[in-house]
């Protein structure tokens, strides 16, 4: 079982939460539901989803594996413990045994707001990591391309761990560089225990004048160094509201990939998301 999976999307309530980064981004700054979001799953012919935290909250986790249980849509739920905490594997634990828990699929931080950039090569963090990987969870790594070298490092030291890179590592996209962003990307490609997301490039472009030709060099360079066995699509809706929305996005990137093989597209675009986050596994 495959189908298109879109690997990468949010929802929040803000009744019952804020969401303080959102400030000043006048499209996000109201609730959104699976409600919202079904139109644009329809239009795009996509059959499961991945939704993935938004804050480092504990209490979002838990809201979202549990409606991840009554939503047919959500295959698989990323979500949030402190990896600095000493009781990392205790903390899944109980997220697992929980109302919904056989949803839990990842687990992620905002590295990104994080000022140190070598935050992911603290012996306390990797100690956290290494515990997602004994539980057989991915960890999604959000940062911005400065901390890719960490990425890289950390990535390395503990292969035990599946990683994944989201938004490509948000590549500066908006001022047309390219390098070092591209080596870091070739680095991380050719270690064997991480995929990448082809999600967030938009709003790393410039909102509200982007073309297709800003983000083929870049797409074309995620796909060199991991190529479509270890790329997910994702939309990141609703963020990509910012600049376009969804179905702008979904359309580029089906442009993009339009060369490639059959078995090529249904590895981005479904099959790459179902491997990596075990989406198919037996006890759901």
């Amino acid at each position: 079982m495959a189908g298109n999976v879109d690997a990468h999307h949010h929802v929040w309530d803000l009744a019952v939460r804020g969401q303080p980064w959102t400030e000043g981004l006048r499209p996000l700054e109201r609730s959104f539901s699976l409600d919202d979001l079904r139109p644009h799953l329809a239009t795009a012919a996509i059959e499961r989803t991945v939704v993935v935290q938004t804050v480092c909250v504990a209490e979002e986790t838990s809201e979202l594996l549990a409606m991840a249980e009554e939503a047919p849509e959500v295959a698989g739920v990323v979500g949030w413990v402190d990896l600095c905490s000493c009781q990392v594997a205790g903390a899944l634990g109980s997220l697992r045994d929980g109302p919904g828990g056989a949803w839990l699929v990842g687990v992620r931080h905002q590295v990104q707001e994080e000022a140190d950039a070598r935050w992911l090569c603290r012996p306390d963090v990797r100690r956290g990591l290494a515990a997602v990987g004994e539980a057989g969870l991915v960890y999604d790594l959000v940062v911005k391309h400065d901390q890719l070298p960490a990425v890289v490092e950390t990535v390395a030291a503990l292969e035990g761990v599946r990683f994944v890179l989201d938004h490509a590592g948000k590549p500066p996209i908006a001022s047309g560089a390219i390098l070092p962003w591209r080596d870091h990307i070739g680095a991380l490609g050719r270690l064997p225990n991480v995929a990448v997301k082809l999600s967030g490039l938009v709003t790393e472009a410039d909102h509200a004048h982007w073309r297709t030709d800003d983000l083929r060099p870049y797409v074309e360079a995620v796909l060199a160094s991991f190529g479509p066995e270890r790329t997910m699509w994702g939309s990141d809706w609703p963020v990509c509201l910012l600049a376009g929305g969804y179905e702008k996005w979904w359309a580029a990137a089906r442009g993009f990939t339009a060369s490639l093989g059959a078995t090529e597209r249904e590895a981005i675009f479904g099959k790459t998301a179902a491997r990596w986050y075990q989406l198919d596994r037996e006890d759901l």
